[in-house]
């Protein structure tokens, strides 16, 4: 029988707790039903070269209730990234394209189970697609031959590159391996902090609007947008300070400072809800709350940890996941991996018990091949792409930061 959720309070705040009754009733709206939109023959599976792959790194959570769901997230991770570095969102027809965040995600969890090669490809890739100014397209094509269609470029892409190329660093446990490696991607460096700089005044103003990970056009300032760039400018800081340029790590860490203040200033009277603008309906509280807190900030802050655990009950959907936001339609349906990412802040802000609840909802959505789908129905059934590889990496780094 499949297992039903629902949020009680707990001592690390709003944990998930299994409940016989049926989830809480929701006004919905018409939309079009999802479907599953492939099946395990996705991928021909050779478990000779699989096995010798996982062998070569380590498996979080081995022996554990989440090896299964690691161990499959990690091999979907092997199978969506293209011998170009490129990662596919998932794969069917519509997400066999490269998001620098997907990428970036996926860059993170290779590099923390030790496959630091597969990692660099990543971020390999992402330096060739980077654009002049620094910045990144929406998303790309798989061969790194440009884009797939005209939508609006999304300026969250160059913080999400700056803060995996930090991570990825930081899980060499040599650090003059580390340094090296660091050398290596220094265009991708340089050209994404200066496209942040230029995009924020130096970290003296906030950005303009931006497609962010809701994946439609923007006219207002989002904080999906402002706070990948916060901790993008963070990261560039840590990395220039690995590489010995102290100045450049102190200017830009600053820069991170200022901006940080100014998305505090901004966002936290509405309760860190989606929109800044507060004289128009703020839309409810936002899943990029969760980019305020570690691993992509320095500390978990009570205002911000507050705002996740009212996010985590105004976003909830019958079958128990996470919709984007308060603000998403609502058509009961689940997604997961805006539902993984509250696991992994989670376990990284010392709650342990929230981040594995989320990390149980998971594993009990999973296909009946074992990937994590994008959707989960209001029944509990999986729908859209699967694996999707945005929520198998932040699977795989939340049982990692457990």
């Amino acid at each position: 029988m499949r297992r039903r959720w629902v949020l009680t309070a707990g001592g690390t705040g709003l944990v998930l707790a299994a409940a016989g009754a049926t989830a809480l009733p929701e006004r919905t709206e018409a939309a079009p039903v999802p479907r599953l939109l492939n099946d395990a023959s996705w991928h021909a599976a050779d478990d000779g070269a699989d096995a010798a792959w996982l062998a070569e790194g380590v498996v979080p959570g081995a022996g554990g209730p989440y090896e299964a769901m690691v161990r499959q997230g990690l091999l979907d991770l092997r199978a969506l990234t293209a011998a170009s570095g490129a990662v596919a969102a998932g794969p069917a027809p519509s997400w066999r394209y490269a998001w620098p965040r997907d990428s970036a995600f996926a860059a993170v969890a290779l590099a923390r189970t030790a496959h630091p090669g597969d990692a660099d490809r990543v971020l390999g890739f992402l330096t060739d697609v980077q654009l002049d100014d620094g910045g990144f397209e929406a998303r790309y094509l798989l061969d790194g031959g440009g884009t797939p269609d005209g939508r609006r470029r999304q300026d969250d892409g160059a913080g999400w590159a700056l803060w995996a190329l930090r991570e990825v660093l930081d899980a060499d446990p040599s650090p003059a391996s580390a340094r090296a490696r660091a050398e290596g991607v220094r265009a991708l460096l340089e050209a994404a902090t200066e496209f942040v700089l230029d995009r924020t005044g130096g970290g003296e103003e906030l950005p303009e609007p931006s497609p962010d990970y809701w994946e439609r056009r923007e006219t207002r300032l989002t904080l999906g947008t402002a706070a990948p760039l916060v901790a993008g400018l963070r990261a560039a800081a840590a990395v220039h300070s690995r590489l010995g340029e102290r100045s450049r790590a102190l200017a830009v860490g600053r820069a991170a400072d200022r901006l940080r203040a100014l998305v505090r200033e901004r966002f936290a009277p509405s309760g860190f809800a989606r929109y800044a603008d507060l004289d128009e309906p703020p839309g409810g509280v936002d899943a990029a709350v969760a980019f305020l807190l570690p691993p992509f900030a320095a500390r978990a802050e009570p205002d911000v940890l507050a705002a996740l655990d009212r996010y985590q009950v105004q976003a909830r959907r019958p079958a128990g996941g996470l919709a984007p936001g308060a603000g998403w339609r609502r058509d009961g349906v689940s997604w997961t991996p805006e539902t993984a990412v509250v696991a992994h802040v989670a376990a990284c802000s010392g709650r342990t018990g929230q981040a594995r609840a989320w990390l149980d909802w998971l594993d009990a959505h999973r296909t009946s091949w074992g990937s994590i789908p994008e959707k989960v129905l209001a029944d509990g059934s999986p729908a859209g792409p699967a694996p999707l590889g945005w929520s198998a990496a932040a699977a795989v780094l939340a049982v990692a930061a457990l």
